[in-house]
């Protein structure tokens, strides 16, 4: 037997209605708030994550699933969703009809880490990006948009954490003053960590290793060397989220694991999930745009992890699976052949419907009508043909009563309206 390939995962009938759920929510809330929907490919130029994201990040340097492709050149598996659509919106030069762009997506995204709960190698994500807005009305709101879906999935145990990673003026007296700290501890720090001291000191506040997180206790926070312009930023950004009564702690060691990260950073944590418990996480990159080779446009969004949000909502998964309105049970070659014709007209009508082609016994039909959890039963056989009638049975109540034949479709129609929508 061929087995899945390890850290992937199959989404089965009976979870994929929730992950259905969950995207049709969001994109409601998405196009409420005036985004469009863009799709990217999985597969790209090995550069735009190096450049985008950092060469020496973890998931540029250990994690990517990258192939030289038949003409030699280095191709990735996305890793992240946010570089690929930066790099669409500089290719098809969105940004000349109108700089101001508000696009999600929702898709896979591919990353080697060691397998463990809630962390796959194939994950899925929903994602937000606004361009060539620097103002921190639109940090704000895409923080409210997150938190909106959060409110209509109705979770209660959730943290939103806030900060500022500054910009390019304060950013680097910051990092400054935090490698000489990690410096002087530099023994008390993971391999990883002391290599990261070095090249992107911010990303140490990432580490979950007990001694390094320690070893961070007194470290300095961005916060305190905020410029005036950044500071004023963040400020606004706390102050709208304070208007509309969203919840947050502040978090000065909040960084986020990708280095095209400015200003406002924020992160959704949720206790029932464990050491993995970040479902969503986002912020602002100011930078990117030009980076990757566009006009200097700012930028900011989010990512949701679709894996982790679903297995929160696991024990609801049974109430999203869609059950047929009706199941048909046919007995007799001429009635299997008029109920066929029913069930496909039904079908047109919007109306879920299942039955039996097989032509079993009507004992077995029932018990199939029961397990697939179908509200009504028609009834017809061949005693049914000559009556020209068939039997209608609630499966709730148990009450049946007569259709006649060239009323059926009618009958069904007036009867299934209301649960034929659900």
């Amino acid at each position: 037997m061929i087995q899945l390939v390890r850290g992937f995962k199959d989404i089965l009938p009976g979870e994929i209605e929730l992950w259905q759920y969950i995207e049709d929510v969001m994109r409601g809330i998405c196009e409420d708030f005036g985004f469009s929907q863009i799709r990217t490919p999985i597969l790209e130029r090995t550069e735009l994550f190096s450049r985008g994201i950092g060469a020496t990040t973890d998931i540029v340097e250990k994690e990517m699933y990258t192939f030289a492709d038949l003409k030699n050149a280095s191709l990735s598996m996305r890793p992240e969703a946010t570089a690929s659509v930066v790099r669409a919106y500089i290719e098809h030069k969105m940004y000349a009809r109108n700089p101001v762009q508000k696009l999600y997506s929702m898709g896979p995204m591919f990353r080697r880490e060691r397998p463990q709960k809630g962390r796959y190698r194939q994950f899925y994500q929903i994602n937000a990006e606004v361009f060539g807005l620097h103002s921190p009305k639109i940090d704000a709101e895409l923080i409210l948009i997150l938190m909106t879906l959060m409110d209509k999935l109705s979770f209660s145990d959730i943290i939103l954490n806030v900060n500022s990673l500054g910009c390019e003026k304060c950013r680097p007296a910051f990092k400054e003053k935090l490698q000489t700290y990690l410096n002087e501890r530099i023994e008390t720090l993971c391999p990883d960590c002391r290599r990261r001291s070095a090249i992107n000191p911010l990303r140490v506040f990432d580490c979950k290793v007990s001694s390094c997180q320690e070893s961070l206790e007194g470290a300095p926070t961005i916060v305190d060397l905020l410029c005036e312009e950044c500071q004023n930023h963040f400020s606004a950004v706390l102050d709208f989220l304070d208007r509309f009564q969203i919840p947050y702690q502040l978090n000065p060691r909040l960084v986020r694991g990708l280095d095209y990260y400015t200003r406002t950073a924020f992160e959704v944590l949720a206790s029932r999930l464990g050491a993995q418990n970040a479902v969503a996480g986002g912020g602002r990159y100011d930078g990117l745009v030009k980076a990757l080779g566009g006009p200097a446009q700012p930028g900011v969004g989010f990512a949701i992890g679709l894996d982790r949000l679903a297995s929160l909502l696991s024990d609801r998964a049974p109430g999203f699976v869609k059950r047929p309105n009706v199941f048909i049970a046919a007995l007799g070659s001429r009635a299997q052949d008029r109920a066929f014709v029913w069930l496909q007209t039904l079908r047109f009508e919007g109306i879920r419907t299942e039955m039996d082609v097989e032509d079993r016994s009507l004992k077995s039909q029932m018990r199939q009508a029961d397990k697939s959890g179908a509200s009504y039963v028609l009834i017809v056989g061949e005693r049914e043909l000559e009556e020209g009638v068939a039997v209608w049975r609630d499966m709730s109540t148990k009450e049946q009563k007569t259709v006649p034949l060239e009323e059926v479709v009618t009958f069904v129609k007036k009867n299934v309206a209301g649960s034929a929508s659900d």
